[in-house]
């Protein structure tokens, strides 16, 4: 979601630069050549059609709705980029303390990845649940998940997390097909 209104914000961004830019071009055209036409943007005549609307027109009641709609898109992308940090407790008043759960991931994987007959691990993490999926060709599941849940239980208590995520963990192994 961040992405995208941060992808959002740089296409308005660019949008106002553009047109600042067209708006500096045509008044620099209207001082250098005042008798002549507009240089881009048919000016006079926008301003003639735009005297002849009123506030109960059609066009303009279809520009407020779009207006207000883009605005509820808007907000609604907004309120939902919000921060994805993973609080922990506070250790004084006035601090607060938090990770990403990218670096959350990150501790989680180095454990599970250190634990024996374990290929490989990928670990997804947010303040709500933590993710492991671990290849294995020597054990199978039975064998091998109690332990990496413990692995990842023992790595969640020694962080002091405000919220304890829950945790759910997948073992592929050859040996299970």
């Amino acid at each position: 979601m961040r992405v995208l209104v941060r992808l959002l914000s740089a296409l308005l961004g660019l949008a106002v630069a553009a047109g600042g830019a067209l708006l500096a071009l045509e008044v620099g055209w209207a001082w250098w050549q005042p008798g002549k036409a507009p240089l881009l943007v048919p000016w006079q005549r926008w301003k003639t059609e735009i005297a002849d609307l009123d506030w109960s027109s059609t066009p303009v009641r279809i520009a407020a709705g779009i207006a207000v709609l883009a605005g509820l898109v808007l907000l609604l992308l907004a309120l939902g980029a919000g921060d994805r940090a993973v609080r922990m407790t506070d250790p004084a008043d006035g601090i607060t303390v938090s990770t990403s759960p990218r670096a959350l991931a990150r501790l989680v994987g180095l454990a599970v990845r250190a634990e024996d007959n374990v290929r490989g691990a990928s670990v997804t993490a947010s303040s709500r649940r933590v993710r492991v999926r671990a290849t294995s060709r020597l054990e199978n599941e039975e064998q091998l998940r109690p332990r990496l849940l413990e692995t990842v239980s023992a790595v969640l208590d020694d962080l002091p997390l405000q919220r304890r995520p829950k945790v759910s963990v997948v073992v592929d192994s050859p040996k299970d097909r």
